[in-house]
């Protein structure tokens, strides 16, 4: 594709240089450039891509695209050299220009996003495994890793970056795959990761605190998350229906209902909505509920655990209808799906206690997950938890409360620092604990060491007790200052267990 036919469609501010040339890709990182490739200049929260414009300049390139105004170096834009083109916002222009790059590939696929800070990946796997097994023939990209037919990729980010985010879709299509199913997260709505692209279905799990070291307030996380529903599923090149399913029980759901421009299905726990549930069974193997849907209702039987896996599931069976699946395949298809890795994930040596690890870092979740084990559990709960370091401070106070409130026994323990002082992330979230009188909340140690944490809370468990081990769920990895470490919570309970006296 020539530069001038990629640029056909994009507002430009100016455009000087050779503009027939033959593109050989396109990147917004400099480390990425060759020759004949074009190179997006972004500003990023860390870096600024206009810095590297006189280096990659100098190179064989096909040409820049940088955000107007911005002053080049005298001996760049000379006659002759690479095409020069300015536009009013490069970041957003970055996505317009992959999607056009990549042959639209969006347009190709039925596109399902999912959005909201908590659910999200459960409720991206489920929908998945519904149409899936409805005949659909679906990629996935999210938290856990980025599929295309049976090809999986660790992913990098929930949302990969405008390039990355086409360049897979486009695999799907070479697949010949028919259904993407998207975890979407803010960061990308705010950061025009998902320009370019265009939704069929779109889903919204609920908004609690996160990322406010980010978004900065509640309404600016919102904003960011309802972009997928005012702009991004709103119907342009393609003509098939769109559907919004939104959870009613949050209260910026019941905001983004009227907010939507394109019809709603709503689900609920608490109240009759389009989606809802009765007749509510729970237990450690899984779950049972009448689901009562636009379509009819059905008999779900479900591995899933917990009562906020109920709402979850509302939501993939919402999916799974909208895309016109029967209600008998959509009930086979959740009978079959059995987890997502790190989210409620039994780990099992034969121990005569249970051992849970969840993906639950934020309050919201880490609320959900304890009241889901305290409906279900009899004896103890020990909860290992932690927060993430350079990330949100206000909610560590808050979850270190919960986690009192709510276990038995609370061991608080590093998460991923990275470069804050562990044990300064540590005070901030025992403040929340020592807020609650002592008949209020349960035991609490602090132990910085992630494994030693672990340690302890294995062998403080009797026969008939319930560790809980929070926060890191699927992640392999803990970042110490800059620094990747491997670390699985679930192999270091596997390794701990079997060390065990057989009494345990």
């Amino acid at each position: 594709m020539t530069l001038a036919t990629l640029l056909l469609p994009i507002d430009v501010v100016s455009a000087t240089g050779n503009l027939d040339v033959e593109l050989s890709g396109i990147t917004d990182d400099s480390r990425e450039v060759t020759q004949g490739s074009l190179f997006v200049a972004v500003k990023g929260q860390q870096v600024d891509g206009h810095a590297f414009v006189d280096q990659v300049y100098r190179q064989r390139i096909g040409g820049v695209v940088v955000q107007a105004p911005f002053q080049a170096p005298f001996h760049v834009r000379k006659q002759g050299g690479p095409a020069w083109i300015e536009v009013e916002d490069s970041r957003r222009v970055l996505g317009q220009l992959a999607a056009r790059f990549f042959q639209h590939p969006s347009q190709a696929l039925c596109m399902v996003g999912v959005t909201g800070t908590n659910g999200k990946t459960t409720v991206a796997h489920a929908s998945q495994a519904i149409l899936e097994h409805g005949g659909h023939r679906t990629g996935l990209m999210g938290t856990v890793g980025y599929h295309v037919g049976a090809e999986c990729q660790a992913a990098s980010h929930t949302t990969p970056g405008a390039i990355s985010l086409q360049a897979f879709l486009h695999r799907m299509v070479d697949a010949e795959l028919d259904t993407a199913v998207l975890e979407v997260s803010s960061h990308a709505l705010a950061l025009d990761r998902v320009e370019g692209c265009e939704f069929d279905v779109a889903v919204f799990t609920n908004l609690t605190q996160d990322h406010l070291d980010f978004h900065e307030t509640m309404e600016s996380y919102y904003h960011a998350k309802s972009r997928l529903f005012r702009e991004f599923i709103v119907p342009a090149a393609k003509a098939g229906p769109k559907r919004a399913i939104i959870n009613v029980d949050d209260a910026w759901g019941v905001r983004l209902q009227a907010e939507t421009p394109v019809p709603v299905w709503t689900y609920s726990l608490r109240q009759r909505a389009d989606l809802y549930a009765t007749n509510v069974t729970l237990s450690m193997e899984g779950t049972r509920f009448t689901a009562h849907t636009p379509r009819g209702s059905l008999d779900i039987e479900s591995a899933l655990v917990g009562e906020h896996n109920v709402s979850n599931l509302l939501a993939s069976i919402g999916v799974g209808l909208a895309r016109g699946l029967l209600l008998e395949d959509v009930r086979q298809a959740v009978r079959s799906f059995r987890t997502v890795p790190g989210r409620f994930e039994r780990v099992d040596a034969g121990q005569a206690f249970s051992v849970i690890v969840d993906y639950a870092h934020t309050e919201d979740a880490l609320a959900r997950l304890l009241e889901a084990a305290r409906q279900l559990q009899r004896e103890r709960i020990i909860t290992v938890f932690g927060c993430g370091g350079d990330r949100d401070v206000g909610k560590r106070a808050n979850m270190g409360r919960i986690a009192a409130q709510l276990s038995d026994v609370v061991f608080l323990t590093s998460d991923n620092p990275r470069t804050e002082d562990p044990e300064s992330i540590l005070r901030d979230i025992e403040q929340g604990v020592q807020d609650l009188s002592a008949s209020d909340r349960g035991a609490s140690y602090v132990i910085p060491d992630r494994r030693a944490a672990i340690r302890a809370a294995v062998l403080e468990a009797r026969s008939g007790d319930l560790v809980l081990i929070a926060g890191k769920g699927h992640e392999d990895y803990q970042i110490i200052g800059t620094t990747r470490h491997r670390f699985d919570d679930r192999e270091v309970v596997r390794e701990l267990l079997a060390g065990l006296p057989d009494e345990k």
